[in-house]
């Protein structure tokens, strides 16, 4: 029999004051959990789920049996746990620091002829492109997410040569314009020639499962990675997407790579971790998904959420194609930021960033609002 046990917030307050300073801070960010649901599971079915305020949580997890208690006491350890900022060293010896207490926005630029939302927009159209990386990083960008092939359902296989042609001169403008750069790609070739053009970081969405080689180059590389779910393999990411519950099964999935990395020599610090929504799930798994959001803190890394313009939203709202989809994408968005969530990738980002703003100063006036009823 194999049990596993999970800590999921479940309600949440705008200030730690509302709750009598019984509320926990999740992951560093500017979202408090007030009540969590500690949930047991049986050979992948759920066999138990408690719901526990936050000062009662501690003698639960005292009263755990042991195959279940160190688990859970990491996973409440990390709920608590600050990330620190990234530390991104520029070209020229500069450093770039994102601090991660508030939520952070990454501006999609696709080099591609056929991506979902703007495929052909910029390919070989540099000037274009170029415009359009500054206008980001002028709206707010943290950094630029710089991608040379779609990994949209159907979309071909790139050749590493092609896919590094895309990307590498993008890489030097941008570097030029002192941006930090994540660089969406699934080959070490790529991630290779990216990273000594002066790329920062690493976004895989195969979790550098794609290639044996990726891992490996990761580590000795020091960059930044994110890993991604996604439930296929090979070129073919959203194949064999099926669960028990998409939530727990992602965050095992999670979980099992990060352990994978870690033993290969990336170091905590520089991992992030990304649920992969719209890669292999249905409407209603996405849905649960972006409600769950929260539960992915008790990993231990910060929380890298891309939903912009997916195909969620057009089911959700008449079909509307890719490049109508802002209101959703914005409230997915605000979902996730109220989940903690610490980088957000986006195609709208001037809206996103705004949206980004307005969210802030409602925390921050909700952590000043001292105006309760005396005691």
């Amino acid at each position: 029999m194999t049990r596993q046990i999970y800590i999921q917030p479940i309600a949440f307050a705008q200030s730690p004051q509302c709750e009598d300073g019984e509320a926990v801070r999740l992951a560093g960010s500017l979202v408090w959990a007030s009540r969590f649901a500690l949930i047991v599971r049986e050979n992948g079915k759920v066999v138990s789920r408690d719901r526990l305020g936050a000062a009662d949580v501690p003698a639960a997890l005292a009263a755990l049996p042991d195959d279940l208690a160190a688990a859970a006491e990491t996973q409440w350890a990390n709920f608590k746990k600050i990330h620190p900022p990234l530390q991104l060293k520029l070209a020229g010896g500069g450093a770039r620091t994102i601090r991660l207490e508030q939520p952070q926005v990454a501006g999609i630029l696709n080099m591609t002829p056929d991506s979902f939302s703007d495929g052909g927009a910029f390919l070989d159209k540099p000037d274009v492109a170029s415009g359009h990386a500054a206008a980001m990083l002028e709206a707010g960008a943290a950094m630029i997410d710089l991608g040379g092939e779609s990994t949209r359902p159907g979309a071909g296989a790139v050749w590493e040569g092609d896919e590094i042609r895309r990307v590498v001169p993008m890489v030097e403008q941008l570097v030029a314009m002192g941006a930090a750069i994540s660089v969406d790609t699934r080959r070490p070739a790529v991630m290779e020639a990216t990273l000594a053009a002066g790329a920062h970081i690493i976004n895989d969405v195969s979790a550098l499962r794609y290639d044996p080689r990726s891992v490996e180059l990761a580590a000795a590389s020091g960059a930044p990675v994110v890993l991604m779910h996604a439930p296929g393999k090979a070129d073919d990411l959203h194949s064999n997407g099926t669960y028990a519950d998409v939530v727990l099964d992602v965050y095992d999935w999670l979980e099992r790579r990060r352990d994978e990395c870690l033993a290969a020599g990336i170091r905590p610090e520089n991992i992030m971790l990304d649920p992969g929504v719209g890669f292999g799930k249905t409407l209603a798994e996405n849905l649960a998904l972006m409600n769950g959001l929260a539960i992915f803190h008790g990993l231990g890394h910060p929380l890298y959420v891309g939903a912009s313009r997916k195909r969620m939203i057009g089911a959700l709202s008449n079909e509307a194609p890719a490049h109508d989809r802002l209101g959703g994408s914005l409230m997915l968005a605000i979902r996730a930021m109220d989940a903690g969530a610490h980088i957000l990738r986006v195609h709208d980002v001037r809206e996103t960033v705004q949206a980004v703003h307005v969210w802030r100063g409602l925390r921050d006036a909700a952590l000043t609002d001292f105006g309760q009823l005396p005691r």
